[in-house]
């Protein structure tokens, strides 16, 4: 839930964050049905492998995290998504996007025009607005070390699905989990990395909510 201390600024910003949010996913489904037809794959073959990569499905959690609790707070929605485990699960999914994709995939390719727009947004804009989220709207007094591995359940998921996805269509998202390219075991590794990499990330989110200074009183 969003707390009452300075809650018109905070709508105003969650409401701005929301848009960003939204708009960015907007962009690149647009962007990357058109790529698709250009390409020969066809609409749903578009929308097959824009719902394919963890940045989109953590960026439109993002996005979900910030609207349903901000427009239907009393809804099973937004209650579930105002819960503060729930919104530092997706705080540490959507910073792993961002590291992962400064440390592992941006000099992939070069991306121009709206597609850099697109790029930013979702990989840098949209994470340091969650954060921001994430550290002035989210309550940490429920925070507990115990829940760190429920929090995993989600990019466990992903990864089963990307990797029988893959089996499946042979279309792995990213390089270091494609079979095709590096095989089972190395792909493997990888996911586990990727997995440390998430717990550490999601730890690191709770010692730091530890130093958070208490709300004033309304």
């Amino acid at each position: 839930m969003i707390p009452n201390f300075f809650s018109a600024r905070l709508r105003v910003f969650i409401a701005v964050a929301a848009f960003v949010a939204w708009s960015a996913v907007l962009l690149q489904f647009v962007l990357s049905l058109q790529l698709a037809v250009a390409n020969g794959k066809g609409v749903v073959g578009g929308i097959v492998i824009f719902f394919g990569y963890f940045t989109i499905l953590t960026n439109i959690l993002v996005a979900l995290a910030l609207s349903a609790p901000l427009i239907a707070p009393n809804s099973a929605l937004g209650r579930f998504f105002g819960r503060p485990g729930v919104a530092t699960m997706v705080a540490a999914a959507i910073t792993v996007v961002c590291l992962a994709y400064f440390f592992l995939l941006r000099n992939v390719w070069d991306p121009e025009g709206w597609q850099f727009v697109a790029d930013a947004a979702l990989h840098y804009v949209t994470p340091a607005l969650f954060l921001l989220y994430w550290w002035f709207a989210v309550p940490k007094d429920e925070l507990r070390w115990v829940d760190l591995p429920k929090w995993t359940v989600y990019p466990v998921a992903y990864l089963v699905y990307a990797l029988v996805r893959g089996a499946l269509t042979g279309l792995y998202p990213y390089h270091f989990i494609d079979v095709n390219v590096i095989g089972y075991g190395a792909a493997l590794a990888n996911a586990v990395g990727i997995m440390i990499g998430f717990s550490v990330v999601a730890a690191l989110l709770v010692a730091v909510s530890r130093f958070q200074p208490p709300k004033p009183a309304n």
